[in-house]
């Protein structure tokens, strides 16, 4: 039991067709309700697709677990309705310190310009994000959210695949065009379709402790590396909602994972690390052991992983569950168009292509950190101890640091989706990178420019171009024309996307840059979409 927090327990319900006992066919099944599953049902629905959603359990997840969550997962977030709940509920941050021993070596900004909605990271514990993401589940008719629904078997055909489902009131079986399997680092659904799942498991653990306190500590992210209250190891101090504050503890791989979960031995440890009268109540605690692996392919027939059943890292850099969010964000758009018919089903293959490599690029991210967290021999160690005695008195040994390098999007700019550059551009708003968020203002309104966008292709052009859309097949792209659709409020679109007159972009349904030309030509824009569609 927890103080500061009430677990809400969900409603069973029999399924219809259980109920009616016939077979039906739904169009995706999500398996597992937490933030991935929960991000898919609401990004599936938003583009039209009714969801139904099986989890084993009736209730949100146990403990804080992952806490931070950044810029990108939070604008997709704002896009289904939940982001800025979150943000007003968690904790912003953007300054981050780490220190060697006792003295501060290094500090870092994660959003050292202005003019973005959303905040660089925050912190909120996991069980508030999954209780909003099921509010807002609830509000959606398209989502069908399924407790106490435990998948047992799954059999795949051409076109559709077989569930067999075990409830409250027995087992029966149901039918999905598609199957999205976002159910954990341990995912039984991997394990029936029999993918690999392959990496680095690291030797080492490390105690979670949230802790009840009120303290003077800034809101900013505090890393030691062999702090004299914990010597030889590492420690990480994060705050997160209701003043319960995260310490992670590295404990070695020798240490007893029972025996370190008892509070006995959690509250000398932290007595230690804020001195003997600290006032605190300990909350949670949790011992864990990471690897950095990922699966053999991201879609294996009708069924398409994301989130941990996909790829799992190390937590430092918070890559898990916002890489995870961003799989969803990836997929939901080229689901959507294969359903709808409008682009071939090999769309879908290139979910693969752009979420493998950005999996790769966060376990190569994980890999580093760790080993710089953890060195694995005596002249590792020194290499690091020497990093950060240099690092507060010289820049060139900074970026040396590596204290977990902390989640960024990985840009697809290799994707065969993106139209190459045919123009000279500045800025980073290359094809296959996610869009920047400026200040807007439409008919008097202020306003963010992702916030226009909407959930399909959007033209982006500054300055004068026709009115309408352009159109390929079933698929229509709106115009927004800066300067006459809306206005450029702070200049920062044009700053950020190198914006001269006539300068035209085709954004992604997923709020990527597909393409970019100096001036508005239709029949470029077309070639473009169709491009994006794999057609």
């Amino acid at each position: 039991m927890m103080s500061t927090y009430t677990y809400p327990k969900y409603p069973y319900r029999i399924s219809p067709e259980q109920e009616a006992g016939r077979l039906v066919r739904h169009p995706v099944v999500v398996i597992g309700a937490g933030p991935v599953g929960l991000t898919a049902a609401l990004d599936f629905a938003a583009r039209g697709i009714p969801t139904v959603v099986l989890d084993d359990n009736d209730t949100v997840s146990m403990g804080s677990r992952a806490v931070c969550y950044a810029k990108r997962p939070l604008e997709i977030w704002d896009r289904l309705g939940c982001g800025e709940r979150m943000v007003a509920r968690g904790i912003s941050w953007r300054i981050g310190k780490v220190f060697f021993e006792d003295d501060l070596r290094y500090q870092f900004d994660l959003l050292p310009e202005p003019d973005h909605k959303m905040p660089a990271m925050i912190n909120l514990q996991q069980y508030y994000l999954e209780e909003f993401m099921v509010e807002e589940c609830a509000s959606q008719p398209l989502v069908d959210l399924r407790w106490k629904h435990k998948l047992l078997s799954l059999q795949q055909h051409e076109d559709f695949a077989t569930l067999v489902v075990e409830t409250p009131d027995g087992v029966f079986t149901l039918e999905a065009q598609w199957v999205v399997a976002c159910d954990g680092a341990n995912s039984d659904t991997r394990k029936m379709v029999g993918a690999e799942f392959t990496g680095q498991a690291f030797q080492d653990r490390f105690l979670i402790a949230d802790v009840v306190m009120k303290a003077q500590f800034p809101t900013e992210r505090w890393f030691w590396f062999d702090p004299p209250f914990h010597r030889n190891q590492s420690v990480l101090l994060h705050r997160q909602a209701d003043d319960v504050w995260r310490i992670d503890f590295q404990l070695g791989w020798d240490a007893d994972p029972t025996e370190e979960k008892k509070p006995e031995n959690i509250i000398p440890r932290v007595k230690a690390m804020l001195g003997p009268d600290a006032q605190f109540e300990l909350e949670w605690a949790s011992v864990y052991q990471f690897a950095c692996r990922r699966i053999d392919r991201f879609r294996h027939g009708r069924v398409i992983f994301a989130g941990d059943a996909a790829h799992q890292v190390s937590p430092f850099g918070a890559r898990g569950a916002n890489s995870g969010v961003q799989d969803v964000d990836n997929l939901g758009w080229k689901l959507k168009l294969v359903l709808d018919g409008a682009a071939p089903e090999s769309l879908l293959d290139t979910y693969h292509d752009e979420r493998a490599l950005a999996a790769d690029d966060n376990i190569a991210n994980s890999t580093r950190s760790t080993d710089f967290i953890t060195p694995k021999s005596a002249m590792s160690r020194r290499f690091r101890n020497a990093v950060l005695e240099l690092a507060q008195d010289h820049p060139f040994a900074r970026p040396l640091v590596n204290s977990g390098r902390l989640s960024t999007p990985t840009p697809y700019l290799a994707s065969p989706l993106n139209t190459p550059d045919e123009d000279a551009f500045a800025g980073l708003m290359k094809p296959g990178t996610t869009c920047a968020d400026a200040p807007v203002r439409v008919d008097g309104k202020d306003g963010w420019f992702l916030g226009l966008l909407g959930d399909g292709f959007t033209v982006v052009t500054f300055g004068d171009a026709p009115p309408g859309e352009v159109r390929v097949g079933g698929i229509a792209a709106p115009v927004l024309r800066i300067g006459i659709d809306a206005a450029d409020a702070k200049g920062r679109l044009a700053e950020r996307y190198d914006g001269a007159d006539g300068t035209t972009y085709l954004i992604r349904p997923d709020q990527h840059v597909a393409a970019r030309w100096r001036s508005f030509d239709p029949d470029k824009i077309q070639s473009a979409i169709k491009r994006a569609i794999a057609a």
